[in-house]
């Protein structure tokens, strides 16, 4: 497999303590950057969803879980958010050290800038002001394993005995992914829906700096991918994947015309 450009992270590194979706290799969180809030994923006929606020900023953080390196083909709305093409797994991404935690904050515009990912309308969505609606309201995250150098054999020299057999060269994998996710299917009627469907926007551009790097992958396909999708509160509600809190009864006194015990007051002052 050819050597490939991908972007490396350089930033500072981000902490959250709340919920997120763990994956194998990797664990992926989408973060209110307006008030800080890690969303919550809800579990609903087998694909993972979050409630996102219309207008707010959002981040994807992704944390390597590995002692390696980690690529992250990270894609919204069907849109790699580094190249803004149609998303696909043999495409850049973004370069994680081993345990690293990082931020992806918008769409990448330059080495130096992003465009904030937003939370709005799907007609005002990225995705669907350049003529691709058809997956909007999803994160998809393709994780790939870096292919290690292989070791050098050095045989033994004329008149010396290595004392051992030369280690076989491990041969390349060509196996599927052990973590790969179905492809995605909607079960979730969308007439439910009682509000307009969330999308990511393009929002202001905001510093933001990389560098690059080459990234050797250990296969063709990805070793695992975690896919989230989100809409609004409303949304998730009509849906049924959020149950509705129930309104608390209010109270009732069996005794309403009996006075109520009086106890030795506080003195004044």
């Amino acid at each position: 497999m050819k050597r490939l450009v991908l972007f490396a992270i350089s930033a500072g590194l981000a902490t959250i303590c709340g919920a997120q979706v763990q994956g194998g290799i990797a664990d992926v969180a989408v973060i209110d950057r307006d008030t800080g809030a890690v969303l919550s994923p809800h579990f609903f006929h087998g694909e993972y969803w979050v409630a996102g606020r219309p207008g707010a900023r959002y981040a994807i953080e992704i944390r390597n879980r590995l002692g390696e390196r980690l690529l992250a083909v990270t894609s919204v709305d069907g849109v790699n958010v580094v190249s803004g093409a149609t998303a696909a797994w043999d495409q850049t991404g973004y370069v994680f050290g081993p345990g690293e935690r990082y931020q992806i904050t918008g769409w990448r515009k330059t080495d130096a800038e992003v465009a904030a990912f937003t939370f709005t309308d799907s007609p005002n969505s990225y995705a669907e002001r350049t003529g691709r609606s058809a997956n909007v309201g999803v994160i998809g995250v393709a994780l790939f394993r870096e292919r290690q150098p292989q070791p050098m054999y050095a045989p033994p020299t004329i008149g010396q005995s290595s004392g051992r057999a030369p280690a076989a060269r491990a041969a390349e994998s060509d196996s599927a992914p052990s973590a790969m996710q179905t492809p995605l299917t909607s079960s979730v009627p969308r007439a439910a829906a009682v509000a307009p469907k969330l999308g990511t926007g393009h929002g202001e551009r905001e510093y933001s700096y990389v560098n690059h790097t080459e990234f050797l992958r250990m296969q063709s396909q990805p070793n695992e991918v975690i896919r989230i999708r989100y809409d609004s509160l409303d949304n998730l509600f009509a849906m049924g994947i959020i149950k509705r809190p129930r309104p608390a009864a209010p109270g009732a006194n069996p005794f309403p015309a009996s006075p109520e015990q009086q106890y030795v007051p506080d003195p004044q002052g």
